[in-house]
C-alpha cells in the first residue's frame, strides 16, 4: 500500500497532466485561436476540486499539522512557504475562474486575462511541486514513523470519501483526457 508521500506525489503527476493541458489551451488562445468555451471552465474546475480541495486539503488538514507535531516548523520553514503558495495559487485560480466565465460570455479581453492568470498559476505550481517533491516530502519521509504514515493514509482516505465515491478516479481520468485533447 502506498504511503502518504507516494499518494501526494502521484497526485502531483495528475495535476501536471492538467497543467500541460492548460499550457496548450493558453498557447492556442495566445495565437488568437478559439477553444470551446467550456474547456477553460473545465480546467479551472479540475484545479479547484482536485488540486485544491483534494490534494491541498490532504496537505493542509493532515500532512502539515502532523509534520508540525513532529517538530517541522511552520513559520520560517517549508510548511509556511507551502501554505503561502497555496493561498497565492488560489488567487490565480479565482482570476482564471472569472476570466473563464467572461470568455464563455464572449468578452473580448477574457482570453488574455485567462492566459495571464493561468501563466502565473502554472509558473507557481511548477516551482511549488518541485519544492514539495524534493524538499518537504523528503522531510516527511525522514520524520514520520510507520504508524504515523499509516494514520495519514487513513486520513487521506477519509478526505477522498468526503469528496464522494469515485471522485478521485473521475478527476484522474479528466486530467488524462484534457492532456490528450489540449497538451502540445
Amino acid at each position: 500500500m502506498p504511503g502518504p508521500v507516494e499518494i501526494l506525489t502521484h497526485e502531483h503527476r495528475i495535476i501536471e497532466r492538467a497543467l500541460r493541458a492548460l499550457r496548450g489551451v493558453c498557447q492556442r488562445l495566445e495565437r488568437g485561436a478559439s477553444v470551446p468555451a467550456d474547456v477553460p471552465t473545465q480546467i479551472v474546475g479540475f484545479i479547484q476540486t482536485f488540486a485544491d480541495r483534494c490534494h491541498h486539503g490532504k496537505e493542509e488538514k493532515h500532512l502539515f499539522p502532523t509534520l508540525e507535531e513532529q517538530g517541522v516548523p511552520r513559520e520560517g520553514g517549508p510548511i509556511g512557504v507551502m501554505l503561502q503558495e497555496h493561498e497565492l495559487g488560489r488567487g490565480f485560480v479565482r482570476e482564471m475562474a472569472e476570466a473563464a466565465s467572461a470568455y464563455a460570455r464572449g468578452e473580448t479581453d477574457a482570453a488574455s486575462r485567462f492566459v495571464s492568470a493561468a501563466q502565473s498559476y502554472m509558473d507557481l505550481l511548477a516551482q511549488h511541486i518541485y519544492k514539495e517533491d524534493n524538499v518537504l516530502f523528503r522531510i516527511a519521509e525522514n520524520v514520520l514513523d510507520a504508524p504515523t504514515k499509516a494514520a495519514l493514509v487513513e486520513a487521506f482516505e477519509r478526505e477522498e470519501a468526503a469528496l464522494g465515491l469515485g471522485t478521485h478516479e473521475h478527476y484522474e481520468a479528466m486530467a488524462s483526457e484534457l492532456e490528450k485533447a489540449w497538451a502540445t
